[in-house]
């Protein structure tokens, strides 16, 4: 997952950068409504950790612009005010999810998952196709049965994949997918990562769709 966090104290956006990183996320911040309006105008993301008291507004307001524009990216909000009615007044203008500060990483991870795999209609908190199975939970794969070792960013290429089997994903969207801001993208990355899952999940299962990206697909 690439994952935008709002969050204005610097030293919980650095501990969200490196504790949702080790969950295999791309995490990338920033720290104002203004900010985020732009962060949210210039790239596409799977979720948004948005602290409701910003230096400049509320995260609120962040949240109505979104749904205005028909954004419909999850949102979990984090908030200190976290009485019944501060939670009511976040899911009924949009939220996804509402989490009160302090937090369990754990569980905003958790939490993370659940409102991206709602927001994809899927019920299942694994991904499968065919006899690929990959836990988004523990980055754990295996295929038949038998487990596979994988880099977090061969993991994070094989998820992109398989949340939507059969769907073309241009190497562009994977890209989105790999790289936080400031993070160095090499020409061939996607490429590569493609190649090295096909030698570990076996050659059938990830399709070249030749000047439009790769697909998933069970194995041949």
């Amino acid at each position: 997952m690439r994952i935008l966090v709002v969050e204005d104290d610097p030293v919980l956006s650095d501990g969200l950068k490196v504790g949702l990183g080790l969950t295999g996320a791309t995490i990338d911040r920033v720290a104002t409504c203004g900010d985020a309006h732009a962060a949210l105008a210039g790239a596409r993301f799977d979720a948004v950790v948005l602290d409701v008291m910003l230096p400049d507004g509320s995260g609120l307001d962040v949240l109505a612009e979104m749904r205005r524009r028909g954004d419909a990216t999850p949102v979990l909000l984090l908030t200190a005010l976290d009485e019944t009615a501060d939670r009511v007044r976040g899911l009924d203008a949009g939220a996804d999810d509402h989490l009160g500060k302090p937090f369990d990483l754990d569980e905003l991870a958790a939490r993370l998952r659940a409102i991206v795999r709602r927001r994809g209609g899927r019920a299942s908190p694994v991904l499968t196709a065919g006899d690929v199975v990959l836990d988004p939970a523990t980055l754990i794969v295996t295929v038949a049965g038998a487990a596979v070792a994988l880099s977090r960013r061969e993991a994070a290429v094989l998820g992109a994949l398989m949340e939507r089997p059969g769907v073309i994903r241009s190497k562009s969207e994977i890209e989105d997918r790999l790289y936080g801001w400031g993070d160095e993208i090499e020409s061939n990355a996607v490429e590569v990562h493609v190649h090295n899952l096909r030698a570990k999940i076996g050659r059938g299962t990830i399709e070249t769709v030749r000047g439009l990206g790769y697909r998933m697909r069970g194995p041949a």
